[in-house]
C-alpha cells in the first residue's frame, strides 16, 4: 500500500507528528502545497495533519482545493490543538465547520494535543491569544496562556493501529 502524509501547521507540533508518522510507516511527509498531483493520484492512503488556529484548520483551503483528488482514497486526519481532548463537542465542531460532509465521512479522525510556547508566537498571535483569553474568561471558559508541550510520540498509537489494520487487510 502506497501512503503519503500531508500536513499544515503553524508552530511545529503538526510537522513533528507528521515526521514521527512518516518514520513509523516509511511514508513521505510533505507540507501541504508541496505535493504533486501525481503523488496524490499514486497514493492508496493519505494521512492528513492540520493544526487548528482560532477554530480553523490550517489545512482547510487545501482540503477544498484537493477534495476531488483525495475523496476516493483511504483517509486519516489528525488535528492538533490546545483544546482539551475531553471537550469532544468543541473538537467535533472544528470538523463540522471546516471539512465538507462527504470528506468527513471518508476520514478517520484523530485529535492530538499540541503545545504553546508564548515567546515564539508572532506579535499578532500573542495579541489574539490575549484577547481570546480575556473574552473566554468573561464566558467562564478557560484559555491558558501558560506554556505547555504535550506533543508526544505515544499520542500516535491510535492512528498507527488504524493504519496498521488497513495494511493487514491490503496485504
Amino acid at each position: 500500500m502506497k501512503g503519503l502524509i500531508i500536513y499544515k501547521g503553524k508552530y511545529g507540533a503538526t510537522r513533528q507528528y507528521g515526521l514521527w508518522l512518516g518514520d513509523a510507516l516509511g511514508w513521505p511527509v510533505i507540507p501541504a502545497g508541496s505535493e504533486t498531483t501525481q503523488q496524490l493520484l499514486n497514493a492508496d492512503c493519505i494521512i492528513l495533519g492540520s493544526s487548528i488556529y482560532i477554530g480553523k484548520l490550517q489545512l482547510r483551503k487545501w482540503l477544498k482545493q484537493q477534495e476531488n483528488l483525495i475523496i476516493s482514497k483511504r483517509l486519516f486526519l489528525f488535528l492538533v490543538s490546545g483544546t482539551p481532548l475531553s471537550d469532544k463537542e468543541k473538537l467535533q465542531g472544528y470538523l463540522d465547520a471546516n471539512i465538507s460532509k462527504p470528506l468527513r465521512n471518508r476520514c478517520q479522525c484523530f485529535f492530538l494535543p499540541g503545545k504553546l510556547e508564548f515567546s515564539k508566537l508572532s506579535w499578532k498571535d500573542k495579541l489574539l491569544l490575549t484577547i481570546g483569553s480575556k473574552l473566554a474568561g468573561a464566558k467562564s471558559d478557560d484559555i491558558s496562556m501558560e506554556d505547555y508541550n504535550d506533543v508526544k510520540k505515544e499520542h500516535l498509537e491510535t492512528i498507527l493501529n488504524a493504519v496498521g489494520k488497513l495494511r493487514e487487510v491490503n496485504v
